[in-house]
């Protein structure tokens, strides 16, 4: 096991909230009842390669609860467990923008519970505008609380964007982005550093273009193969292979070498049930891939952001 009370070489999430906060700080799962516009004709049909029935929402309680009827039911189980007393409700699963905009307002300002600091929200690059983000300003204002806008990108290159059926490419991210920090709300960019079509050049493409771009925060995972998608079936018949966890240590390391050191890291590998995939994380344990990556980190003795040297006109520093 490693020390866990040895200071991380990146910048960790739980350590930012409680900094930003003053104590421990719980993000509790939402379930809201919509959709994605890559399922409904919108933007695509059939969703992601890679996403099944119930989208990303594994832990979520059902969405024909009300949210301060979920709210309610995982501060319950939370507060006394985890000693955490103070939390971010998170509409975590499928796109949670993708509403019409009085409904839009209503979800998140059932959100505000006396609690609450803050509201992340998970959706697509191309199901925000303006009109929703003058929403989420004005509540930020009158309820005195944080919003993160959690996006998911998956990867930097475009024609893995386009195999996997995203719907959109690079551009609508990168507008998301800027378009979504002139309203003073903050980002989270969501990204699979092991798709089968992509490489530790892709990788470090994306750690550069986030920093470029001053996202906030990141979370990374490594991709599923979830039960009863086009993804497992591509698997099923041998239509591409997966790194190996080793490769998959190497790219988060070197993800993490060249991102701006100011970026948080909300996780470095994810969670899924078994009994959902057919491939989760190497059917390790994910503690087991975030301490070899703290251990080899700390065994080359690399950090967040020694990479981080390529903005701000590299290549004329040498006359200063």
């Amino acid at each position: 096991m490693s020390d866990t009370t040895k200071p991380k070489r990146y910048r960790v999430y739980s350590k930012f909230l409680k900094e930003t906060y003053g104590e421990k700080v719980y993000k509790l799962p939402v379930a809201l009842p919509l959709t994605c516009p890559n399922r409904d004709g919108s933007a695509g049909v059939g969703g992601c390669v890679f996403c099944g029935e119930i989208g990303a929402g594994y832990e979520n309680l059902p969405a024909s609860m009300t949210v301060q009827e979920q709210l309610q039911a995982n501060i319950a189980h939370i507060a006394p467990k985890y000693k955490a007393y103070k939390y971010i409700p998170y509409y975590q699963n499928f796109s949670n923008t993708y509403l019409p905009l009085d409904r839009f307002k209503e979800y998140m300002e059932a959100g505000c519970i006396d609690t609450t600091v803050g509201l992340a929200i998970a959706t697509r690059p191309d199901c925000i505008n303006d009109a929703y983000l003058e929403v989420l300003q004005d509540i930020k204002e009158r309820y005195k609380v944080d919003i993160y806008l959690e996006y998911g990108l998956q990867s930097v290159n475009y024609h893995t964007l386009e195999k996997i059926n995203r719907g959109h490419g690079l551009a609508e991210f990168i507008d998301a982005i800027l378009r979504t920090k002139r309203y003073g709300i903050s980002t989270c960019a969501h990204m699979i550093l092991n798709l089968p079509w992509d490489t530790m050049d892709d990788t470090i493409e994306g750690a550069r273009i986030l920093s470029a771009l001053g996202v906030d925060q990141v979370k990374l995972h490594a991709l599923y193969i979830v039960k009863n998608t086009l993804m497992a079936k591509w698997y099923e018949a041998g239509d591409f292979t997966l790194i190996s966890a080793d490769e998959y240590i190497d790219r988060v390391i070197a993800f993490l070498r060249h991102l701006d050191p100011n970026i948080v890291l909300q996780r470095l590998v994810g969670r899924a049930p078994e009994t959902n995939t057919l491939f989760t994380n190497w059917s390790m344990g994910w503690w087991r891939i975030q301490e070899e990556i703290d251990r080899r980190m700390e065994e080359q003795d690399v950090r967040q952001g020694d990479l981080y040297n390529y903005l701000n006109g590299s290549a004329v520093r040498k006359f200063f």
